[in-house]
């Protein structure tokens, strides 16, 4: 695997991810690694609260 392709943190269970082919077009609105962390989001008013 390429060691230069960017990666970010997921926002619901805060595992690393890299970019992928299928996220070229929207890399930077991408928050989540996967469907499923995506349908778990975590809401805004609970991240405050946590920190």
């Amino acid at each position: 695997m390429p060691k230069n392709l960017s990666s970010k943190q997921c926002e619901t269970c805060g595992l690393s991810f890299n970019w992928r082919k299928k996220w070229a077009r929207d890399w930077e609105s991408v928050k989540y690694c996967s469907e499923r962390c995506r349908r778990n989001k975590i809401p805004s008013a609970k991240k405050s609260l946590d920190g």
